[in-house]
């Protein structure tokens, strides 16, 4: 008799089969650009921490709720899933097992599943691109914090993960989706899986749907070259970082929030991570190019005990004024 473990890759291999480890972190390690205001940069580097977001509080609607709930609908709506169960008792099973999944995921986690967003940034850019300074970086008044990936240590069982953002429109999304939930239906069918053993496809297919929905966009933002990380609270049971939860009050009302500090964190990151140690670069927005801001952001990292940051402090020298 097969074990849990062996029913189940099948499955697993099926429905990850698309997804190209090469492409994100740790095989991948470039600089990533957090565009952000003056006033957050300051708070960014007196407080060392960096807020994550919950994406189901973000601008665009199409984050992680657009993933999950299309997943679930067109589970639900699946002819082939149905076919492969065989009989109503099965299809039954499978159909409340997987929505068990979906709400326990819903109720249990989603609220403290946290993202940052950040571009790739070339090496050589001294000067960042002029979509994001317009749509992030306080219309070019701001800064950009240049993140060097390559000093941060791979921890196979973080609760943060680090992967690029793959963009479709919403119709090839949707598309998506629906071959996952074939495939997942063919392979009940295939290795004969027995009803006591459904509950295998269910998870399987809803953490694919899930990991799809954190880290797939619409391709209208495909020019930001997104990167996220992403903290998922079921990969940490032990609650590491819990006590990081926290919350904001904006233009917005209160959203949750995930306060990271940046340092060492027994079981998440290297025992030497530092601020110091991670940015590579600090590029003031072109609203903002001149000695005097250069020379005020160094003396801010200087209070702050970053003086060797100081050094790092560049000015864009993109010919844009917002006003």
């Amino acid at each position: 008799m097969k074990t849990d473990d062996e029913l189940y890759k099948p499955f697993y291999d099926a429905l990850w089969a698309d997804f190209v480890e090469g492409d994100a972190f740790p095989n991948q390690k470039p600089l990533l650009a957090h565009y952000t205001s003056i006033s957050t940069l300051n708070a960014i580097m007196s407080n060392d921490e960096v807020w994550f977001s919950n994406p189901m509080f973000m601008n665009d609607v199409e984050e992680l709720r657009f993933g999950m709930n299309e997943g679930l609908q067109a589970f639900l709506r699946s002819d082939t899933i149905k076919a492969a169960c065989g009989d109503e008792q099965r299809y039954k099973t499978l159909v409340d097992t997987f929505v068990g999944y979906y709400n326990h995921f819903a109720e249990e986690y989603a609220f403290d599943t946290y993202i940052v967003c950040l571009s790739k940034h070339d090496q050589h850019d001294t000067d960042g691109r002029l979509s994001m300074w317009r749509g992030y970086g306080n219309n070019g008044d701001g800064a950009a914090i240049i993140f060097d990936v390559s000093k941060l240590a791979y921890n196979e069982s973080s609760p943060l993960v680090l992967a690029p953002v793959h963009y479709a429109s919403t119709a090839k999304r949707r598309q998506w989706i629906t071959s996952k939930v074939d495939e997942t239906a063919m392979l009940i069918q295939q290795e004969d899986l027995p009803t006591n053993k459904l509950y295998l496809a269910a998870h399987a297919l809803l953490q694919r749907v899930k990991f799809f929905s954190l880290f797939t966009k619409h391709d209208g933002f495909q020019e930001e070259q997104e990167w996220r990380v992403v903290y998922m609270p079921e990969r940490d049971p032990e609650g590491r970082l819990k006590e990081m939860f926290n919350y904001a009050v904006g233009p917005q009302g209160i959203e949750p929030k995930l306060r990271f500090k940046v340092g060492p964190i027994e079981g998440v990151t290297a025992e030497d991570l530092s601020m110091t140690k991670l940015v590579d670069r600090i590029i003031l927005g072109p609203s903002l190019s001149s000695q005097l801001a250069v020379t005020a952001v160094r003396r801010m990292l200087e209070q702050n005990n970053k003086g060797e940051l100081s050094e790092r402090v560049v000015a864009s020298s993109t010919p844009y004024r917002a006003r």
